[in-house]
């Protein structure tokens, strides 16, 4: 192995045993001699992909990953919208928001954040008596834009945290219907309230829910007049910070796992109030998740 390599492998290990959400249950010796072995003849960077991708998979978290520079490129440069926001009104003056997942360039979250709240305001007519926030097809991405969005019917006040391997929490917030982190403002802007933040909340939630999407999940857990229904969600309900190598490539690490306002953490898939089977996108006529949330909405106060 030429000093390049090695260098360049004994620094990912590193960044992984320093910073991992799990590094405590993993055997670093032996992920170490096991890399190390693999790689032996490595003589540059890129012929140590191969171990540090073995070396991720140890850590065991189901949601840390290693990209080399070609897959960084694809994965998180100039991605447009796949699937926008949409909001329309229901009967019963329901109103109904489908978040999906959003990935990209800043231009993106931007577009994203403003046909959210279009949207919003879209459903909000006449003034909803409750909400259906559908996060079936969310399957993640950068979850601040989607707190932006959802933030102004949320509520103010605090929503969930990032707990780290220490136990240390870092505190989620809606100011003014945009979110904060530990105070600090995450760029969004403000927005208007929607219904003073307390109407009741039917969440759907699928097994295609995942990471940010479940950070949604995890913000509306243990506020008071909601409800979730559907199936399980993907079960990756943690944050992950990116750690850029010397050749550009990329480890991106599970770092915190989510919890929701009461303090309750979770890292395993967050089941519904209410299970439903879903048949979203399987072909079915009808939709039972949602027929489920608009029935017990309609018995909530100002919808019944």
């Amino acid at each position: 192995m030429s000093d390049e390599a090695r260098t360049y492998l004994s620094t990912a290990l590193t960044v992984m045993e320093d910073n991992a959400l799990r590094r405590d249950d993993v055997d670093w010796d032996e992920v170490r001699r096991t890399a190390f072995a693999q790689a032996s003849s490595a003589q540059r960077p890129r012929d140590t992909y191969r171990a540090i991708e073995a070396a991720v998979g140890s850590l065991g978290d189901g949601h840390s990953g290693f990209y080399d520079p070609k897959r960084l490129k694809e994965m998180f440069g100039e991605e447009q919208l796949r699937n926008p926001v949409e909001g329309r009104a229901l009967a019963g003056r329901m109103g109904y928001l489908s978040l999906p997942g959003v990935q990209g360039s800043e231009a993106v979250y931007q577009q994203y954040v403003r046909e959210g709240r279009s949207a919003v305001a879209k459903a909000n007519r006449p003034k909803a008596c409750g909400w259906v926030i559908d996060l079936r097809r969310n399957s993640g991405g950068n979850m601040w834009p989607m707190l932006a969005v959802v933030g102004p019917i949320l509520g103010d006040g605090h929503v969930g945290s990032f707990v780290d391997a220490d136990g240390k929490k870092t505190v989620w917030s809606i100011e003014k219907g945009s979110p904060h982190l530990n105070g600090e403002s995450t760029g969004w802007g403000t927005s208007p309230p929607v219904g003073g933040g307390s109407a009741p909340f039917a969440v759907l939630t699928s097994r295609a829910t995942a990471s940010a999407g479940e950070a949604v999940t995890v913000a509306f857990r243990g506020r008071p007049d909601t409800r979730s229904f559907g199936e399980d969600t993907t079960g990756i309900p943690t944050g992950n910070a990116q750690h850029e190598l010397s050749d550009g490539a990329m480890l991106n690490l599970t770092e915190v796992k989510y919890a929701d306002r009461t303090g309750r953490a979770y890292d395993s898939p967050i089941p519904p109030d209410q299970p439903v089977v879903d048949n979203l996108g399987r072909g079915g006529a009808k939709d039972p998740v949602l027929e489920a949330a608009k029935e017990w909405l309609s018995e909530q106060p100002g919808c019944a």
